[in-house]
């Protein structure tokens, strides 16, 4: 291979090209900044700190990110940007030295419950082309290796002109898929109680269906089973004929006429199934999750046996492994296999694919399986799966934007996840990483802390530098960044305990544990160790068992719409829509902007959208109600002197005093304010849309709306998701509270300023995946810390300086 050489013997002097290595931003003021301007290095990695909610997100995310993102788009023709989401300009006066943006995000992955972990990933493709190529017996193209392709067959004449001529031929068409016929792909079957649907000792006029959102008045619901023809509505369903159930419950798809507009009539069994079987279980609403569950009962497709594949994609083989069982396997012994695998033929397919499955065990999820449905990762199991096609990327001067790339991850892991962000940002890439753990704030070459504090008092940047500046420099961040709790010199008494006998619930190995009561309690252990399993498997089971109610709260993101507000999500609504009611004589559902009282012009909303098909949408303030989402009628009445606009631009702590005491003392919306201050969200205002949330506001406002409800076992999934290092005592705070007053409650936690103030931990390990599911210790932080017998122990102790 020849090269040429350099013959001249000085550099040459620098490249006015080379001199843009700064992204430049000023005067943004999207969300609660205030016209925060920072010039950032390229080329370098650049941690954002600071309390949740002070604006960190607006500034990587909705200001930096998107405008990078709504630029690129703007290259495309207008056809295809018909096509892609519509992103609006933000708020900020200048923005100079972008380059192409990557956004790492920590959102669910797709929630098809056909998706998984091998089909979000390139690794289900290759398997399939790997198979066709080499499986014995050859039964097909890659098509017939995937669950989410089903078989056809079809034959009929065609018509096919050539020139003057038309001749008319019989033609077959045959696709060969890998897709179960019985479960359809998607692993399980479904069995419907029809007693959670409709009582049968009612008819169809006097309401007799008990499914969620079916109301009398919905014609593509209720009323196309009342006016179809095919039933009578008036005759109880248990004396239809038999004609009558089978359309009733069965019927195919028939074009019907229901006062004068053309709908389709379709039985009721599929109706529901189309409509909320179709849907992931987990992203569902919790009144129609709840609905489902009384209403279906999921059981493994024993004809696929789980595998969603037909049997003749089972079949076929490479040295007796099909690709059901590939798929089953742990991604780092599925590694080992492809690693064995010596076909020329194929080599370069067989690189990809040994390239991708060794990216999986590099980022520390070689515990995963491919069949895995992609609904039940995590956010942070997400977040890197989502890394996995970047790793080897020839892309360079890219800028990738992580949202806490740590979370979900145990300490020994937080160095291979440093190590990865320090590979990228070396391959000439800008790395912009929003980051709570001061392991990771380590490595930043420059540092910009927001706040001071949250909401309306933050949004300015403090300091911005290195990470020898911040320590000195004051701020929240920099005071706490070196904060270390000590291990709780005397713990709690357990009051008794919940005895776990046999747990096998996924890598769980017939675990036999007993959590204590009455005491706070740390579940530990790495990523994929079996901590979920255990907690969220096994010990509710155990809990109903002793009478004893479990309130769970998960990881799984709250959902509301620019609609939603705190108010409305905790539930806090209601009593203040009942006390204005009951003090001005009128009707609750004035004021409600989402019910009788919302201004017609803009339908509550208080702003009105105007959609520019290609170019991103305009939101203008309603001149009617000037954004205050009510109509002018309601607004004369009053509470204690405020309106139902002026209260719900209360801060929580106003609305906390407002409701407490004097006309308008309300007990009930008292409760609920007083556990969002508990949460320390006492700066948000009680109607600011949740969409403007950030994450771990997000994670605090569902713990707030939890602890209202009844039960004695508290289980909280990583509750400092999100969470600045200020922020983790008042949680720890609000943990004793919750113990003080008769309350068990059990945390999986990677965060040892929570292990240290545990009361009991059990640590689970000690690896992930087969190599994990097994409890490795029990006993006080003091105890471990002491033994330093497993990898926590070795973390927990060099936290606390032991």
């Amino acid at each position: 291979m020849s090269k040429a050489t350099r013959t001249d013997p000085q550099s040459p002097a620098p490249h006015f090209a080379d001199s843009h290595d700064l992204i430049r931003v000023h005067g943004a003021r999207e969300n609660n900044l205030k016209d925060v301007s920072i010039e950032l290095p390229k080329r370098r990695l650049t941690v954002f700190t600071g309390v949740s909610g002070s604006g960190k997100s607006s500034l990587v995310f909705n200001t930096i990110a998107a405008e990078s993102q709504r630029l690129i788009n703007e290259t495309y023709s207008s056809f295809v940007q018909g096509f892609m989401p519509t992103l609006a300009r933000p708020e900020v006066d200048v923005l100079e030295g972008l380059t192409t943006a990557i956004i790492v995000d920590q959102q669910r992955m797709g929630a098809d419950p056909r998706s998984t972990v091998g089909t979000a990933t390139d690794a289900n493709a290759m398997l399939r082309i790997l198979f066709s190529r080499l499986g014995k017996p050859h039964i097909g193209p890659p098509s017939a290796y995937s669950f989410n392709t089903a078989s056809v067959r079809a034959s009929g004449a065609i018509t096919v002109q050539r020139g003057a001529k038309t001749k008319a031929e019989k033609a077959t068409f045959e696709r060969t898929g890998g897709m179960c016929t019985r479960c359809e792909g998607r692993g399980s079957v479904s069995d419907i109680d029809l007693t959670q649907l409709y009582d049968d000792s009612k008819s169809i006029a006097e309401g007799a269906f008990t499914i969620p959102g079916w109301k009398s008045d919905n014609v593509w619901t209720v009323g196309i089973y009342a006016e179809s023809g095919f039933l009578d509505p008036n005759k109880p369903i248990r004396r239809f004929t038999k004609k009558e159930m089978q359309d009733f419950l069965y019927r195919e798809p028939t074009k019907v006429k229901v006062n004068g507009v053309n709908l389709t009539y379709e039985g009721l069994i599929p109706k529901i199934q189309k409509s909320f079987l179709s849907k992931d279980k987990e992203a569902m609403q919790p009144h129609i999750r709840a609905f489902v569950e009384r209403a279906v009962t999921f059981t493994t497709c024993p004809e696929c046996d789980g595998t969603r594949l037909s049997e003749g994609a089972r079949s076929s083989k490479i040295k007796r492994v099909s690709i059901a069982d590939a798929c089953a396997m742990e991604i780092r012994d599925l590694a080992e296999w492809v690693r064995g695998l010596k076909e020329p033929s194929v080599a370069p397919l067989l690189e990809a694919l040994q390239q991708t499955l060794d990216s999986f065990v590099e980022i520390g999820l070689g515990y995963l399986a491919l069949d895995r449905p992609a609904g039940t990762l995590s956010g942070g199991e997400a977040q890197r799966v989502k890394m996995i096609r970047h790793l080897g990327s020839s892309l360079t001067d890219v800028t990738y934007v992580f949202d806490e790339p740590t979370i979900g991850l145990h300490p020994h892991d937080i160095q291979r996840m440093n190590d990865l962000l320090l590979r990228l940002r070396d391959k000439g890439n800008t790395v912009l990483v929003v980051e709570h753990k001061p392991e990771a704030i380590a490595i930043a070459d420059h540092v910009v802390d927001l706040g001071p504090g949250a909401g309306t008092a933050g949004g300015t940047v403090c300091f911005e530098g290195s990470l020898e500046g911040l320590r000195e420099s004051g701020t929240i961040t920099g005071r706490h960044l070196d904060d270390r709790a000590a291990v709780k010199e005397s713990v709690r008494k357990p009051t008794g305990a919940l005895e776990i006998r046999g747990a096998s619930a996924n890598n769980l190995r017939n675990v036999d544990v007993d959590i204590p009561l009455g005491v706070l309690t740390v579940v530990t252990g790495v990523a994929g160790s079996g901590k979920s399993s255990l907690l969220h498997g096994s010990l509710p089971r155990q809990a109903d068992a002793a009478g004893e109610g479990v309130v769970s709260i998960d990881q799984s993101p709250i959902r509301g719409s620019r609609r939603s507000n705190p108010a409305t999500y905790t539930g806090l609504l209601e009593p203040i829509r009942k006390a204005f009611a009951k003090v001005n004589g009128v009707k609750p559902a004035l004021f409600s902007a989402n019910s009788e009282g919302a201004c017609p012009t803009c339908n509550g909303a208080g702003v009105i959208y105007t959609d520019l098909a290609m170019m991103a949408g305009v939101a203008t303030t309603c001149e009617d109600c000037e954004g205050k989402r009510f109509q002018a009628s309601v607004l004369e009445y009053r509470l204690g002197g405020r309106d139902i606009s002026e209260v719900l631009a209360m801060s929580v702590t106003e609305a906390e005093e407002f409701f407490g005491s004097g006309e308008a003392h309300t007990p009930a919306a008292h409760r609920v304010l007083d556990r969002l201050a508990d949460v320390g969200l006492g700066y948000l205002s009680l109607g600011q849309p949740l969409t403007t949330l950030s994450g771990g506001e997000r994670q605090r406002l569902k713990l707030a709306t939890h602890m209202g409800d009844k039960g004695g076992i508290y289980i909280l999934d990583e509750p400092t998701t999100g969470l600045h290092l200020a922020d983790v005592e008042q949680l720890l705070g609000l943990l004793d509270r919750l113990v003080d007053a008769g309350k068990s409650v059990i945390v999986i936690e990677h965060h040892q300023a929570v292990m240290a103030h545990a009361d009991w931990i059990i640590d689970l390990g000690p690896g992930a995946g087969h190599d994990g599911g097994l409890v490795i210790f029990e006993g006080t932080p003091a105890d471990l810390v002491e033994s330093r017998s497993t990898l926590t122990g070795e973390h927990l102790a060099t936290y606390v300086g032991a």
